[in-house]
């Protein structure tokens, strides 16, 4: 790629510490009994921003947790907006979704099927205002610090991720690399993405670690000294790292995410020569049928997560609350001109999004980011919905969730990308199944 004929645009960098110093409950895992144990990797999160001194910018953080709540990132875009020009619709937040990460106020609730201590949640509750605090001085750093860059965009693949409900099952192998240059070509960051759960370390470790997002944050950045490495998460819900279960794996994983973003590098990456325009839409997914009071009773009798969640809802009933029978969920779009669309959903959202969302639109145009701006609970589709499982219905327990989602959720989210990115739909005549399979297995 010639950089003469690239667009300089405004881009600053930055990054900042999250490691907390004291103990704290991981999120992630139900079985881990007490506050974590110490420090194997320290966690980071970075900001991205683009766009010119006096307009409203672009800002895209990564951040090394499980999920990011939806109060997290508007009480940060807040925080950011009062002191900058910034658009909400510009604003996103993505998780890497490490399940070797502090627990926030407000997600996964009901993680370890009890009640959490005071001093559990005292931990919890300083620790989500400690990382407000810092996601405000990583992004006000990057706005602070733009100058004159070249963007750029390639894909490549990495084949670690395993569908996890079906041997041979669906996956996306697909490795999207945004490129930050400066005008004489020298590399400041890159921001990627991979479809796979950070869940390659052993369940039972109870330290903070990135998992192979950490991995492979720390493994480009060794290889390119000066560039920072931002890391996100695709619609990996029901996609796991292969193999797993240990630390040497998680490197052996973000090693091989570093060489593929390395590779590409040295390829002919498209050049960006637009600032992103944002887009937001917000629906109501629904749930099925509520259970009824008899219902809920019955649950509250057995052991586990099946009876603690019956009674947190038996509880809300008894105070005359009425529960929820949707759920509000977000969809977001960064559109580079007419070079790339970038969207970022919200939730643990499934594969089958990804392969239903291609099969739509121009997949050589098209960035599917998920885990961003909140992680409410698991998105499935409607096939995994006719199948059942823990990506469908338990886990939704776990996440203080009523009941599982209606047949029709699938419809409603893709309907709400449609109206966000409808220049990027595929026309008349186009290999829909061709676009749909490239780069998957």
């Amino acid at each position: 790629m010639r950089l003469e004929n690239v667009t300089r645009i405004p881009v600053g960098t930055a990054r900042i510490d999250i490691t907390p110093d004291y103990p704290i409950r991981l999120s992630g895992y139900a079985m881990r009994e007490g506050e974590c144990e110490g420090i194997e990797q320290r966690l980071w999160a970075q900001a991205m921003a683009i766009g010119d001194e006096g307009e409203a910018a672009s800002l895209l953080l990564t951040v090394d947790n499980t999920g990011v709540p939806e109060q997290v990132t508007g009480a940060v875009f807040e925080r950011v907006a009062a002191q900058a020009a910034v658009a909400r619709e510009n604003f996103s937040i993505c998780s890497t979704h490490t399940h070797h990460s502090p627990m926030l106020s407000g997600v996964l609730p009901n993680l370890f099927s009890r009640d959490l201590s005071s001093n559990e949640e005292a931990a919890i509750e300083r620790y989500t205002g400690e990382l407000m605090v810092r996601l405000e001085e990583v992004a006000l750093a990057a706005l602070s610090g733009r100058r004159p860059a070249c963007l750029s965009w390639g894909r490549g693949t990495v084949d670690f991720a395993k569908n996890r409900r079906t041997e041979g099952g669906p996956v996306d192998h697909s490795l999207p690399l945004l490129c930050v240059r400066s005008p004489e070509g020298k590399l400041r960051a890159v921001f990627t993405r991979y479809a796979c759960h950070c869940t390659t370390v052993a369940p039972r470790f109870n330290k903070l670690h990135g998992d192979w997002a950490g991995e492979a944050r720390a493994a480009f950045e060794a290889a390119h000294p000066g560039a920072m490495a931002m890391i996100a998460i695709g619609c990996a819900g029901d996609a796991n790292p292969d193999p797993r279960r240990g630390l040497e794996f998680a490197r052996r994983h973000g090693e091989s995410v570093a060489a593929e973003a390395s590779r590409l590098l040295g390829t002919d990456l498209k050049p960006l020569n637009a600032k992103p325009g944002g887009r937001v839409s917000r629906v109501d997914l629904p749930f099925e049928r509520l259970p009824d009071r008899r219902e809920w009773e019955n649950r509250a009798t057995q052991p586990g997560i099946v009876g603690y969640h019956a009674r947190k809802n038996l509880d809300r009933l008894d105070r005359g609350e009425t529960l929820p029978a949707t759920l509000p969920c977000g969809a977001q779009a960064w559109i580079f001109g007419d070079e790339l669309a970038m969207l970022f959903l919200s939730g643990e959202v499934v594969v089958d999004y990804t392969r239903r969302l291609e099969n739509d639109f121009d997949r050589d145009r098209l960035w599917i980011n998920a885990y961003a701006n909140d992680v409410p609970c698991y998105i499935p589709s409607r096939r995994i919905l006719d199948e059942g499982g823990y990506e469908a219905e338990e886990s939704q327990w776990f996440y203080d969730r009523p009941a599982r989602f209606a047949p029709e959720t699938e419809d409603v989210i893709v309907a709400a990308v449609h109206g966000l990115i409808p220049e990027f739909r595929l026309g008349p005549g186009c290999d829909r199944a061709a676009a749909s399979s490239a780069g998957q297995t």
